[in-house]
């Protein structure tokens, strides 16, 4: 006897999803528009224009809280929670080598107004440093005489150094010799006769 089927035929009856390609198509195309105009939008406005980087004119205070201790409480505000505060980007940070790697960085540059580009120097500006630099150097040449005068000294002064060594050394022997001599009691001395005597160590 044959299986008979009890479904009509042309019935769909593999339970698997179908999608409208229609539809699908439509949505990528109106995603794709919306992202084309979201690139559109942000390069309408003029280009940010950022000051090459350039030399801190402050100083950069890392050792004013070496060796103290702070209390530090859940409730305080950044700036006097412990660490190092940046107040240009309202962070803490752990360390003064962290610190220091913040400070330099592109993030803090940025929110100074700096590109991390550097302004290149003209040759003016070179010549203006190299005459600075002249006037800051200590007038006077160093020669072989001064070089002589150095080493002489340092021998005197190293000769000096070991005498008073030696002085100490003598010091030292003396009161250890001081220490190690023993004490005579003269009513003993007598009692024992001709001038034998035992020593009595404190």
């Amino acid at each position: 006897m044959a299986h008979t089927s009890n479904t009509a035929a042309g019935v769909d009856n593999t339970f698997r999803r179908k999608f409208d390609r229609e539809e699908y198509l439509e949505r990528a195309r109106d995603r794709e528009k919306q992202e084309a105009e979201r690139v559109k939008s942000k390069l309408k406005g003029p280009p940010v224009q950022r000051k090459p980087l350039k030399h801190r004119d402050y100083e950069v205070d890392l050792n004013s809280r070496l060796g103290k201790t702070q209390v530090v409480t859940p409730v305080a505000p950044l700036s006097q929670q412990a660490g190092y505060y940046c107040s240009v980007c309202e962070c803490v940070v752990k360390d003064s080598a962290n610190y220091l790697d913040h400070i330099n960085g592109k993030k803090h540059q940025r929110a100074l107004g700096m590109s991390m580009r550097v302004e290149r120097a003209s040759l003016e500006q070179v010549q203006e440093r190299f005459e600075v630099l002249k006037k800051r150097k200590t007038p006077g040449s160093f020669t072989e005489q001064d070089l002589e005068e150095r080493i002489i000294k340092q021998q005197e002064e190293e000769e000096q150094r070991k005498r008073e060594r030696r002085e100490r050394k003598k010091e030292k022997k003396k009161e250890k010799a001081a220490e190690d001599e023993p004490e005579v009691d003269p009513d003993v001395a007598a009692m024992m006769g001709f001038g034998g005597f035992r020593s009595s160590k404190k």
